[in-house]
């Protein structure tokens, strides 16, 4: 087989094991990176440019999320509220 074959297949298991990884861990959000929700459950990702222009135009109309808001997904479509899960994923007022 060759090199770049075994390249490919090695890349597309461990996608699958990081795909499967990151389902069960915390969302880590990065400064320089930008997360867009696109509607339909389809979530992106990307390198933000890193000028002060493009700054200010993102935080013109930012809004701070609260602590204790939680993001959830119904029929497709994505949601938030106040308050927390519990270690069971029971949602509760604190």
């Amino acid at each position: 087989m060759k090199t770049l074959s075994k390249t490919l297949i090695a890349a597309a298991a461990f996608a699958a094991i990081a795909t499967t990884a990151f389902s069960q861990v915390p969302w880590e959000f990065n400064p320089g990176m930008a997360y867009m929700y696109a509607g339909s459950g389809k979530m992106s990702a990307m390198a933000m440019a890193a000028t002060p222009k493009n700054h200010d135009a993102m935080m013109k109309n930012a809004k701070k999320v609260p602590a204790n808001t939680v993001f959830f997904m119904d029929k497709g479509q994505l949601y938030s509220t106040s308050g927390m899960l519990d270690p069971t994923g029971n949602f509760y007022l604190p």
